[in-house]
């Protein structure tokens, strides 16, 4: 009696124990021609029903509108299997053609491809005055322990990844190319927990970006390396959304460039002047938080980034709420940029960004700015869409432009002009308590100043060394100019250390430690 016990309990482990399956077995055809949706659903659930395990895609293309994961599947698409959207809009169910919704352990592997056939008219929202439904190619929401490896995804309708109010995520080794439609990002991360790395990515719309909009859901705790990251709209973003928050981010080792195709929207260059050429990424690095959010604790480094219009934005506003923007440490960018759009840190008044610190940076700026662009009035536009160009085509500095911003360092900067350029290389703009160390700047034409100061206070000027003669290298002015610290430069080749302008006191300058004549 309890040896047959003993057999009965063995069957039953093993007849519940993971099992493979392969989704021809379940009818799927793979001809691109036969809808393969149940074929496919067939099999998963199948699988997850036996305790879960791998569901094989063998090479063909399977045409499938939403397939569902469930608990402990491997989804794994071998080496030429396609995963071929269907182009029935109307096919989908939660926006999703790959849906992976209130599940855990679940991955998908191998070398085959997703194509969400995304240039289909059908998903084409251009023009139209009611706009048609499209789905992710893949849909996390409110699941565990994802993992996705080694795919590739092409011709999405929308976004590519779409991960939201989810966590333990690893994405690795994938390969993404879209460029079929509008609005279809890379990666779109509103979950905790992540792992991105060693990824290609080459988009239409922004290449990675974070979305923070989901209840009372922090995005934070993750880590992103080794990718490297092609758009016509911003490689890095975090916001818009950036309703709840953002904090623990860290994002290293990427390359940016422009992407590979634009073949969706009027040229830039011929929707703003001053942009050298098309294709061009927005923003290289996007820091947007404009909807009442806040973004605590990101760090940035080792980025090299060319064909881009700005190599860092960075913009706290008021689109629908106030929120925070501090703690950031963006560190080794070298950048080469196609605009007049240049670098910035921008608050709005009475709100500051704060405690921003970036260092090792070499900018080879587009130059060709004007002294009309030197003395350009940049306004405020708090309730803006946050883009750089929000503030017209140009900003008054050929190297970072910094205004409404608190605790802010920057250290041991190259600041390059490839053409010609009127502006001075950094201007700041009601900023306190800053710090610059070592910057270095190509001089102004128009024997301008190298660097202006502007209504802030308690800012320190140290370690200025240059090549060329220098005509001025501070401008200070206004009269809520306070504590201007020069120490330890170089100035022997100055003709003109400070100028005094528009209300600036005299007593408020203070000079210690530097070489004179």
């Amino acid at each position: 009696m309890r040896f047959l016990t003993l057999i009965l309990l063995i069957f039953s482990f093993l007849n519940t124990e993971a099992k493979n399956v392969n989704v021809s077995d379940f009818g799927a055809v793979g001809d691109g021609k036969t809808n393969d949706t149940k074929a496919l659903q067939s099999a998963i659930d199948a699988c997850a029903e036996s305790g879960g395990g791998r569901v094989t895609v063998s090479p063909g293309a399977y045409l499938t509108s939403t397939i569902q994961l469930r608990d402990n599947i491997d989804l794994h698409l071998m080496q030429n299997a396609v995963l071929k959207g269907s182009t029935d809009n109307k096919a989908y169910r939660d926006s999703a053609l790959v849906l992976i919704k209130d599940v855990q352990n679940v991955t998908i592997s191998g070398y085959g491809k997703i194509d969400g056939q995304g240039w289909h008219q059908n998903f084409n929202n251009r023009g139209r005055k009611v706009k048609v439904s499209r789905p992710f190619q893949i849909f996390v929401t409110n699941s565990k322990f994802i993992r996705i490896t080694g795919i590739k995804l092409r011709n999405a309708p929308m976004w590519n990844i779409s991960l939201k109010k989810s966590e333990w995520i690893t994405i690795d080794n994938i390969d993404i190319y879209s460029h079929s439609n509008t609005n279809n990002d890379g990666i779109d991360i509103d979950a905790k927990n992540v792992v991105i790395s060693n990824c290609i990515i080459d988009t239409d719309d922004d290449a990675i970006v974070f979305k923070s909009w989901t209840d009372d859901f922090v995005v934070e705790n993750v880590a992103i390396s080794n990718c490297r990251l092609a758009s016509n709209c911003n490689a890095i973003k975090f916001g818009t959304w950036s309703a709840v928050g953002f904090r623990n981010i860290s994002i290293s080792n990427c390359v940016i460039t422009s992407a590979a195709e634009d073949n969706v929207r009027t040229p830039w260059y011929e929707q703003y002047e001053g942009i050298s050429k098309q294709p061009t990424v927005i923003s290289g690095i996007a820091l947007e938080v404009v909807d009442g959010g806040f973004m605590d604790g990101i760090t940035i480094s080792n980025i090299s980034m060319q064909g881009v219009q700005t190599p860092i934005f960075i913009r706290l506003g008021d689109r629908d709420g106030i929120g925070s923007l501090k703690n950031v440490l963006i560190s080794n960018i070298n950048a080469t940029n196609e605009s007049r759009i240049t670098s910035s840190i921008t608050g709005i008044p009475g709100s500051y960004v704060e405690n921003v610190t970036i260092k090792d940076v070499i900018f080879n700026s587009k130059g060709t700015g004007t002294l009309a662009h030197t003395n350009e009035i940049i306004p405020e536009n708090n309730k803006g869409y946050p883009e750089n160009r929000m503030y017209g085509a140009s900003l008054p500095a050929h190297g970072f432009y910094v205004r409404h911003a608190k605790g802010i360092q920057f250290e041991n900067f190259q600041l390059n002009v490839q053409n010609p350029d009127a502006r001075p290389a950094i201007l700041l703009d009601d900023v306190h308590d800053f710090f610059l160390r070592n910057i270095q700047g190509d001089l102004p034409s128009n024997d301008q100043p190298l660097f202006r100061i502007i209504q802030s206070r308690n800012i320190r000027f140290s370690d200025y060394h240059n090549t060329k003669t220098v005509g001025t290298l501070l401008s200070i002015e206004g009269e809520k100019t306070k504590k201007i610290i020069i120490d330890n430069n170089d100035l022997l080749d100055v003709r003109t250390p400070y100028l005094i302008k528009d209300g600036a006191s005299q007593k408020e300058v203070f000079l210690s430690g530097n070489l004179n004549k």
